[in-house]
């Protein structure tokens, strides 16, 4: 069984990656755990006047979480009911990532699914500090879902790789295989190519996903003289792509002060679905 959190702000493009969630695994057996996390400042004093409860502010919150994520849950499984699929709602008075990290523990979450842009509509406020900081702080993979995607089965995916990634990731060729395995895909291994020659462990690696992905159609490919983000916006001019499929390596604070990395590109310019996958230290 797949546990897989969903976190919402009860906005349309949370919804939206909601209904991602249950059609990409509408065949599979799983359990869903809606999430909503609240502070005082995420009510309008509006609300907390129109509602001169006899209690706290944090109860007055907890009541409406609780209210509005079993209206999601319910509407959920009227428009896609699936005997496969049950549904845990969470509400909790917590910072989001924190919240996050506490229900991956405590619930052994196996994918995080969120859209990237939240009720404010601001694009930037939102992948900044939710989307993209859930990303670099949470040790557990995340599809992100670009704001209003309609569903589309992930028949054609984009892998984008050197051929330095460390092969016994227990998450990392597992679960890309788990879904190739689900949705029968195809597997686009792309390699930016800047004229030097790959080495002995790179052509190990390439060996590796060739033997590894055997039972899957893939293919491998590449973009000469591009870098990274590039390559992947090219190759999606002249492929039809589904999902992209990235690590998150670790990035020293010097480099992330000279070179914007690639994962927060690619964030702010998403037109599919959006895997990351976190990385381990190579031994």
């Amino acid at each position: 069984m797949k546990r897989i959190l969903l976190p919402t702000d009860f906005s349309d493009n949370a919804y939206n990656a909601i209904k991602y969630a249950v059609q990409f695994f509408k065949d599979e057996t799983c359990t869903f755990y809606l999430l909503n996390t609240f502070t005082p400042i995420s009510y309008t004093a509006e609300y907390l006047i129109e509602n001169p409860a006899p209690y706290g502010i944090e109860e007055v919150a907890l009541g409406h979480s609780k209210k509005e994520i079993e209206k999601v849950a319910q509407k959920i499984q009227i428009e896609f009911p699936n005997e496969k699929h049950q549904f845990v709602k969470l509400s909790a008075f917590n910072m989001l990532i924190a919240e996050i990290k506490d229900v991956i523990e405590t619930y052994n979450i196996d994918l995080i699914i969120m859209g990237t842009k939240g009720a404010t509509g601001l694009k930037e406020v939102l992948i900044g500090s939710q989307t993209m900081y859930t990303m670099k702080k949470v040790k557990c993979p995340i599809i992100a879902i670009p704001d209003g995607f309609a569903y589309e089965k992930p028949k054609e995916i984009l892998f984008p790789t050197d051929y330095n990634l460390n092969t016994s990731n227990p998450i990392l060729l597992p679960l890309i295989k788990s879904i190739c395995d689900i949705h029968n895909s195809r597997l686009h291994i792309l390699n930016a190519y800047y004229g030097v020659p790959l080495v002995t462990q790179q052509k190990d690696t390439k060996v590796y996903l060739d033997t590894y992905f055997e039972e899957n159609a893939h293919v491998f490919e590449i973009a000469d003289g591009m870098d990274v983000m590039e390559a992947i916006e090219d190759y999606q001019k002249y492929h039809i792509i589904n999902l992209l499929v990235m690590v998150h390596n670790k990035h020293s604070f010097f480099e992330n002060l000279l070179f914007k990395p690639v994962i927060n590109q690619i964030a702010y310019h998403l037109n599919v679905p959006f895997l990351v996958i976190p990385s381990i230290e190579r031994q």
